[in-house]
């Protein structure tokens, strides 16, 4: 074997073994994934979804507890969708899987104004697709594939144009109350993860509904991020660890923290302090 194969071997390896830690860290640390869990992974042919599919079968091996995966994919009726890809893969891979065929593409045409992004529509239309299903198969979690840039971007995006400070949770409990969605991929780094998908030459299939729309504001921000990155290495892990540290008193949200009762808690805290002048002078 040739010593470049060799090299290009355990880089792989090496990446592989990063990114099942990154997913089983995050699964652990937010309690994902517990014992007797059906997982619907969803599966948009894109290189995150793949991966996330990917890791989670190799832990599925391993697991200290059992669940199952079903990969289950949204077919929007987009012009042009090759249909046959992801079923011939999952079967090769031996996945137990749906295809749930929903029109979402003329909806989000008819109802978009000219020039307008189709960003938000699109992922109500596909949120509730997917949820709805969910609870038809019994899905006790619902797996997404936003990475550690999704949530960054999110996180910018909600500041930027939304005026709030909120970003992708790795796990979060839908609106309605009826389904758990995590974030596997949420420590993973989208290089890595784009890497991965290269090498493992997952069969992609291109968004030609939102991915080509220019002037997204999504890409925008990511834009920024990586010119951020690239200028300063290691902005965005510091960053990252930021949306896991929040100090809710050093912010300025009143439902977060009780400024208003700022005095009783200092009245409080004078009452049950200990003066140590005052303890010397009493034993003198």
């Amino acid at each position: 074997m040739q010593a470049s194969t060799v090299t290009q071997k355990y880089e792989f390896n090496k990446l592989q073994k990063r990114l099942r830690r990154q997913v089983g860290n995050a699964i652990i640390d937010y309690g994902m994934i517990h014992e007797g869990d059906k997982v619907m992974v969803c599966l948009s042919g894109g290189k995150d979804s793949y991966t996330m599919l990917e890791i989670l079968m190799n832990l599925q091996r391993n697991a200290p507890v059992n669940f199952e995966l079903v990969a289950v994919n949204l077919d929007q009726k987009q012009p042009g969708f090759p249909e046959h890809v992801l079923p011939e893969y999952l079967d090769a891979k031996g996945v137990n899987y749906h295809i749930l065929e929903r029109d979402t593409y003329s909806v989000v045409k008819e109802k978009t104004p000219e020039g307008k992004t189709t960003c938000a529509l699109c992922s109500r239309l596909r949120r509730g697709s997917l949820y709805g299903f969910a609870e038809e198969i019994g899905a006790t979690k619902v797996a997404l594939g936003h990475h550690r840039e999704d949530i960054l971007e999110t996180l910018f995006l909600n500041m930027f144009f939304g005026g709030s400070l909120k970003a992708m949770p790795p796990k979060l409990l839908s609106d309605n109350g009826k389904n758990i969605v995590i974030r596997p991929l949420a420590y993973c780094r989208e290089a890595d993860i784009a890497e991965f998908a290269r090498q493992m030459a997952f069969p992609i299939i291109p968004c030609n509904l939102c991915g080509s729309q220019p002037n997204l504001q999504r890409q925008v921000v990511k834009e920024m991020l990586a010119e951020w990155e690239v200028k300063h290495p290691g902005r965005l892990e510091t960053m990252f660890k930021a949306v896991t540290n929040v100090a809710p008193s050093q912010l300025a949200d009143r439902d977060l923290f009780d400024f208003a009762g700022l005095e009783a808690k200092q009245r409080q805290m004078q009452e049950t302090r200990i003066d140590a002048f005052d303890l010397l002078a009493r034993e003198a």
